[in-house]
């Protein structure tokens, strides 16, 4: 599979960040051991040259490989019509033993690259620089999970083959005994749907209680609150809600609703769902790097945060409960 264009594709992308990262490797070591905001000397004009170059060009490049996600898995659900027994992404992220571990590594890259990116945006908001120090620090200690990214796709890749007999989603997700439980879904549906309902609920009265107190206590709970609230809210999609999608009682899997036949939902599903997240926790993330000259763009960055977490939240909840208010209004059950 690795002369598939998908594969091709993902290739080029994984050279070209590693590229920029290995270069932005050498420029850290170089900041670490020589930045000094303090001296006008030629070495340090040298290196705050070389910094704005690096960290553009490394901004961008953690910003496609957060994008080789949708990429990745666009190629696992069209590698499915070659694969013996896949009906979907599933079933080829199942044909070999990297294909999960690769996925989970590209999900987390969407924190752990993003942040990185917002640590960048912080920095450069002030003519100080206050934070070069602490993002490329960052930055390589960042370095490990991105080698991971790149190799763990490259050995999935590699190890694909037509000739592999996998198991399709309906078989991963089935329903357990008739009773609805499936592999995301360790409680009753209800209870699920309660837990993520009210999850919502809190985190909408938390954000005002942010708006009034600078604990900053609040606000790592707040963040905390958020991973919750993203866990909750995918076994809730796989589990409650992507039933009604398909309009099959115990047809249960998180990449069929990516599909063009129910409309490509699962993009917008998945779309405002990890954004939100990522602002949710960003709010907690953000304290963490609290400088006097950085207060005035923290507070902005933290208003943004909360704004664009419940938005997108509230677009993922009120997207996924019309399936089921919709199905249910026209008479169906599941």
């Amino acid at each position: 599979m690795l002369l598939s264009p998908w594969s091709l594709a993902l290739g080029v992308i994984a050279l070209a960040v590693l590229f920029f990262a290995f270069t932005a490797a050498g420029t850290a070591v170089r900041v670490l051991r020589w930045w000094d905001p303090g001296r006008d000397d030629a070495r340090q004009i040298r290196l705050e040259s070389e910094i704005w170059l690096t960290s553009a060009l490394l901004q961008y490049s953690l910003g496609f490989a957060i994008l080789s996600l949708v990429l990745f898995a666009l190629a696992a659900d069209a590698f499915s019509a070659v694969i013996v027994g896949a009906m979907c992404a599933t079933g080829t992220l199942l044909a070999n033993p990297f294909g999960v571990p690769a996925l989970a590594v590209k999900v987390g890259g969407i924190f752990l690259y993003g942040y990185w990116i917002v640590l960048h945006r912080l920095d450069v908001s002030v003519e100080s620089y206050p934070l070069v120090r602490q993002k490329y620090v960052y930055f390589l200690c960042l370095l490990p999970w991105l080698l991971a990214d790149v190799s763990l796709q490259t050995l999935f890749l590699a190890d694909l083959r037509p000739d592999i007999i996998t198991s399709c989603c309906g078989v991963i997700f089935e329903g357990g005994g008739g009773g609805g439980g499936n592999l995301f879904v360790p409680a009753d549906p209800a209870q699920l749907l309660t837990l993520f309902y009210g999850l919502f609920v809190l985190l909408v009265g938390w954000s005002a209680l942010l708006r009034r107190s600078q604990q900053q206590w609040l606000r790592q709970v707040y963040g905390l609150g958020w991973v919750l609230f993203g866990g909750v809210a995918l076994m809730a999609l796989v589990g409650v809600f992507s039933s009604y999608i398909y309009a099959m009682p115990y047809h249960r899997c998180p990449f069929c609703i990516l599909k063009p036949e129910y409309h490509y939902v699962g993009f917008a599903l998945y779309g405002t769902l990890f954004p939100a997240v990522f602002c949710g926790v960003g709010v907690a993330v953000i304290q963490w790097v609290q400088r006097p000259e950085l207060a005035a763009a923290v507070a902005r960055l933290e208003r943004r945060f909360i704004c664009w977490g419940l938005g997108l939240a509230g677009v993922f909840v009120a997207l996924s409960s019309a399936y089921l208010v919709v199905y249910r209004l026209v008479g169906g059950e599941v």
